[in-house]
């Protein structure tokens, strides 16, 4: 039988010359939590513009919030981050890049074949306020997606500049907002350059589990590429660990080692994992809606301080008591060099 400490430090049963189990316990080193991509991936992505760039222009900031890893919280960020943004104040445009419309039925709205949403913005050059739709929550639009965007990547293979046609579409719409979020699908493909071509921002969701960063060199390498030649401007504009669950010491490694590989790129909220945060977009309601008073909505409503704060918005400073920290489902902040002196 295993004991505490063999189970505590991992084990393996030692073998004789036969390779046979002789019941002698070998202590093993566990493996890390979680593997971080290369640093040079993370080189082109680290210089900081200033966030007031595009405000004091007299237009919106865009974030693309991508990684193309599927189920880590993309559309569940994009749609509740954007909600409680607008519910402080500022002007918000989510344009659903996803074929798959999530973001457009999380906030309860449909867009039937032949429509007006992005496909028509993409390929047939609509203007975005032609297609945008309003929300219940007041400063708050939405480009809608449908299944029509499914296609759309094959039909902009032989165009002229496809890889522009978001960032074009955006310029007459950046004057009306203050931030707009591009939710991508999960995938590194023509839609998703075209987010990050039109993008200032690159948001990436990490879930707390161990393969957190797995393909995330993947995505820095996109990004470097995009920053190199089509858009200068783009910079990688922080990291939300999400899907946190507190009763596992493995979500915690994944939040130590991520805060410490992405340094204050890494935001100080963590979103924790909740049933309600999954029941919301079958009600078509942003978390901060449906359910305001919940652990993953004040987790939300605090990141949106946090996001507010580093663009410049002119939003109430975060609050970073103890009481939001354990609703918000982040892990104790840890005291400074002075405090432990």
């Amino acid at each position: 039988m295993r004991t505490g400490m063999e189970q505590s430090v991992g084990w393996t049963p030692a073998m004789d010359s036969h390779g046979a189990d002789d019941g002698r316990a070998r202590a093993t080193t566990p493996p890390p939590a979680v593997a971080p991509p290369p640093a040079d991936l993370m080189a082109a992505v680290t210089t900081t513009r200033p966030p007031e760039r595009h405000r004091e222009a007299g237009g919106a900031t865009v974030i693309c919030i991508a990684n193309q890893k599927g189920g880590v919280g993309k559309t569940t960020t994009t749609v509740s981050l954007a909600a409680a943004l607008a519910q402080l104040g500022a002007r918000v445009l989510v344009v659903d890049l996803d074929p798959q419309g999530n973001a457009t039925t999380g906030f309860g709205l449909r867009v039937a074949e032949g429509d007006p949403s992005t496909y028509q913005v993409l390929v047939d050059g609509m203007a975005i306020a032609d297609a945008t739709l309003h929300t219940e929550l007041e400063g708050l639009d939405v480009l809608p997606s449908s299944l029509d965007l499914a296609g759309a990547e094959v039909e902009l293979v032989p165009a002229f500049s496809r890889e522009l046609r978001m960032r074009r579409a955006l310029e007459d719409a950046r004057p009306n907002y203050d931030v707009v979020f591009v939710d991508c699908p999960p995938s590194l493909g023509l839609l998703t350059i075209n987010a990050l071509v039109a993008a200032d921002q690159v948001l990436v969701p990490i879930q707390c589990e161990y393969y957190a960063l797995e393909g995330l060199g993947q995505l820095m390498r996109t990004v470097q590429l995009v920053g190199d030649n089509l858009n200068r401007d783009l910079e990688l504009g922080g990291v939300v660990l999400t899907m946190y669950d507190a009763r596992t010491n493995l979500s915690q490694q994944v939040v130590d080692e991520v805060r410490g590989y992405f340094g204050v790129r890494a935001y100080n909220t963590v979103i924790p994992r909740t049933v309600r945060l999954s029941e919301a977009p079958s009600f078509g309601q942003p978390i901060t809606v449906f359910d305001p008073h919940s652990r993953g909505s004040r987790a939300y409503q605090r990141l949106a301080r946090e996001v507010g704060e580093r663009l410049g918005l002119a939003i109430a400073p975060v609050e970073d008591s103890p009481l939001d920290r354990l609703l918000g489902g982040a892990s104790p902040v840890r005291p400074s060099a002075q405090e432990e002196a």
